[in-house]
């Protein structure tokens, strides 16, 4: 064995057998096909995307706002902290109908049982070591979207994030200047 592998306490299986670790991603695929799948069929039916998530015009207009908002830590607060933002939005829309279903196809594409009896999918990327690059690629990107969500988190504050993830229950903080009028 190479001096250059994962760690064997990171890895599953933690005795490195590429066989057994390919069985392993396999069964966590499916599970992760299937939550997906689970998700969109109740973000369909309760019109979470159409409500919670689309965009108006009126939101694409202040885009750049909320970017340099971002970009300089300011966060939403008052009633415009219990909404998503629409940047926010974008990157729900990018990560939930692009990445995670670009990753799930070029998934497939690199199994041997689903490229004999589709041939034709790996080609439409390429063939499959391109498809394994866009595989790697969208799999790091979703994973650097949970780092962020994480920092998102504790920026935030563990305590409500955490609470209203777990509860629905989300504490306002009030917006600048509000302290200032109701305590004359």
């Amino acid at each position: 064995m190479s001096g250059r592998a994962f760690p064997w306490w990171i890895t599953l299986p933690s005795s490195q057998n590429l066989a057994e670790g390919r069985r392993w991603h396999f069964f966590f695929a499916w599970l992760f096909v299937l939550n997906g799948l689970l998700y969109l069929i109740y973000g369909f039916v309760a019109r979470h995307f159409q409500r919670d998530i689309k965009p108006t015009r009126a939101e694409f207009r202040r885009l750049g706002r909320v970017i340099l908002d971002h970009l300089t830590f300011k966060r939403a607060r008052g009633e415009d902290a219990k909404r998503y933002n629409v940047l926010q939005k974008l990157t729900y829309i990018a990560v939930i109908f692009v990445a995670l279903p670009l990753m799930i196809v070029t998934g497939l594409c690199m199994s041997p049982g689903v490229d004999s009896a589709a041939p034709w999918l790996p080609e439409l990327f390429g063939g499959r070591q391109s498809a394994r690059t866009v595989h790697f690629i969208t799999a790091s990107l979703i994973v650097l979207f949970v780092i962020v969500h994480v920092a998102e988190v504790f920026i935030s504050g563990v305590v409500n994030e955490m609470r209203s993830m777990i509860t629905g229950w989300f504490a306002v903080r009030p917006e600048r200047g509000d302290a200032e009028r109701s305590n004359p």
